[in-house]
């Protein structure tokens, strides 16, 4: 017989799948549960209600969601013969994009949600609990959203700030405009508003994010003359609050990389050394075909000005490879950028063809055992890069924000300006502190120090 737990209140699983964004949208989520009774569940198994927030960007990341949802069925099909219930959403671009299907194809699901619909989570909790098929709500009200969401709870010392949503650039591989609709900017004074009441709790770092971040644009606040503004302009304003030391943002387009970000980049120190800027190829070919709207020499000359003005900061980008008529020679302008630029990072991908979208019927596949042969050449460069520029730290006195505790006693874990994951020991007090850390080792996914107490400057 299944012992059935004592009810001290709802509980709620949600697992995240794929981009920041929705990391972001996961933890406003769950904000706005929490006046509801919901407390977090340790696992799917033992909540009153699990919540996948989905990903539609690869084949593999849908599929993963089918996947869970099999054996989500099991286990509400357990809790059902132990008396408990389990209510189940998909959240996120799946949803947006296959909420029909969804329901057809997994009629355990409860509730189909798309990415600007919910803030409407406790009505369409209501909903369900009288509905005796799927509710499915996916509905386009990003200024809604935001306006209806509830006041966060700061997660430790970094935390996400979507600014912006949307993307109106329709790349041909890319469901985004179709899952997440055109490109919207939140307003300055609501942005402004979440980043001080983030500061009073305690954190340091955040982290600016849209489709395409750097197409936000916006009034200036009552008051300030200076008309309509760019990320940069919201930058340097989010730089002036107390408590807030760090800024970062993504993901970039290099279509809206303007002149006033570029000199924010140059001349703001709380703005990190660190910019996403995704090309996806070196081919001009490709890059046409994929309605990118740039060349590679353009994408390279914009580097260029970018190192111009910040010459420390360190380059990630996202490739794909094995794009519809992509020939070897394409391939290798792709290696030939990548070794121009010297990424310190950079995400790699085979081509997924996702249905609805122009490059699905492109002609010209390429073959998956070719699209693997480039994948594994792109990554062996991309990876070398990046242990270059790994080990080139070694000796520096990085600025580390000490974020949670590492695997060890006495160690904690943090981020340099970089991005690159820190771990040193230190005591529980540096917490959501900023010290010098003494780059000593590097390790596959993580730098190794150890607390600069030489007095130097951290670099």
């Amino acid at each position: 017989m299944t012992e059935t737990r004592p009810k001290q209140g709802k509980s709620v699983f949600i697992r995240t799948y794929g981009c920041q964004m929705n990391v972001y949208d996961s933890e406003r989520m769950a904000d706005l549960l929490k006046p509801m009774g919901y407390a977090p569940a340790s696992a799917p198994d033992d909540a009153d209600l699990v919540i996948l927030n989905t990903c539609h960007i690869r084949e593999k990341a849908a599929e993963k969601v089918y996947s869970e949802l099999g054996r989500l069925k099991k286990a509400k099909a357990r809790r059902a013969d132990a008396g408990a219930d389990m209510t189940i959403a998909v959240a996120g671009c799946v949803a947006q994009a296959e909420g029909a299907e969804i329901s057809a194809r997994a009629p355990v699901v409860d509730m189909v949600i798309g990415p600007q619909a919910y803030h409407r989570l406790p009505e369409l909790l209501a909903r369900a609990a009288r509905s005796r098929g799927a509710v499915l709500e996916t509905d386009f009200a990003v200024e809604e959203k935001f306006d209806r969401l509830a006041a966060r709870e700061a997660d430790g010392p970094a935390a996400f700030i979507t600014v912006q949503e949307g993307c109106d650039k329709f790349c041909t591989f890319c469901v985004v405009p179709y899952t997440r609709g055109a490109e919207v900017s939140r307003p300055v004074d609501a942005i402004v508003g979440e980043a001080r009441a983030l500061a009073a709790q305690g954190v340091r770092e955040v982290t600016l994010l849209g489709q395409n971040v750097n197409a936000w644009s916006g009034a200036a606040p009552a008051g300030d003359n200076s008309g309509d503004w760019r990320l940069g302009e919201l930058c340097r304003h989010l730089a002036k609050i107390d408590g807030i030391e760090r800024i970062r943002f993504t993901t970039s387009h290099p279509r809206d990389m303007d002149d006033g970000l570029i000199a924010a980049l140059g001349e703001e120190e709380k703005l990190m050394p660190y910019l996403h800027l995704p090309v996806q190829a070196g081919s001009d070919g490709v890059l046409k075909a994929m309605n990118r709207g740039h060349t590679a020499e353009h994408y390279v000359r914009l580097i260029e000005k970018i190192r111009a003005a910040r010459p420390d900061i360190a380059i990630s980008g996202d490739f794909i490879v094995g794009f519809p008529g992509e020939t070897n020679e394409d391939f290798e302008e792709t290696l030939a950028l990548v070794e121009t630029v010297n990424y310190a990072s950079a995400y790699s991908f085979k081509y997924s063809r996702r249905p609805g979208t122009p490059g699905a019927a492109m002609r010209k596949q390429v073959a998956e055992a070719e699209k693997d042969d480039r994948l594994a050449r792109l990554q062996a460069l991309l990876e070398r890069h990046r242990t270059d520029f790994n080990a080139a730290q070694i000796g520096r006195a990085l600025p580390v924000l000490f974020e949670k505790p590492g695997r060890h006693p006495g160690q904690l874990v943090g981020r340099s300006p970089y991005l690159q994951s820190v771990h040193a020991n230190a005591p529980d007090s540096m917490l959501g502190q900023i010290a010098p850390v003494r780059i000593e080792g590097v390790t596959p996914n993580a730098l190794a120090g150890a607390l600069n107490d030489e007095g130097e400057d951290a670099a």
